[in-house]
């Protein structure tokens, strides 16, 4: 059964921290490229951040540069993202998932369905 379950969400106050991470099962890891994904209500979904199979490609959004970090774990076929100086402004639901293409200028998450999803976490940047 293939499954991404995502942790790491909660309520931190403008200038915190927090770090994600989705925990991938049921399939081969190391094949596929991953993404995070954010929704804030009212608005589309956002690519924030991916990575490539073999780490080597990377994508941030512009909104996110400097402050977001993700990584990859193969040993543990799980996908991190470390959010620094977080701003009111990131507040969403984000999500990982498959990608269809990523590279430092580009996060193409191709047809839902043929993507795999986690449920998302909300991560909510308050005081």
């Amino acid at each position: 059964q293939v499954q991404l379950v995502e942790s790491g969400g909660g309520l931190v106050q403008p200038g915190g921290s927090l770090r994600l991470s989705c925990a991938a099962s049921g399939f081969n890891f190391d094949y596929y490229t991953f993404g995070w994904y954010r929704q804030a209500p009212g608005k589309e979904r956002e690519g924030v951040s991916c990575m490539g199979p073999d780490a080597g490609s990377t994508y941030y959004a512009d909104s996110v540069k400097g402050r977001f970090t993700i990584s990859r774990d193969k040993s543990k076929n799980t996908i991190s993202l470390q959010m620094n100086n977080l701003k009111p402004e990131d507040t969403a639901v984000y999500t990982c998932g498959t990608v269809t293409l990523c590279s430092e200028k580009e996060f193409y998450s191709g047809q839902d369905e043929f993507n795999y999803w986690g449920q998302g976490t909300q991560v909510t940047v308050s005081l």
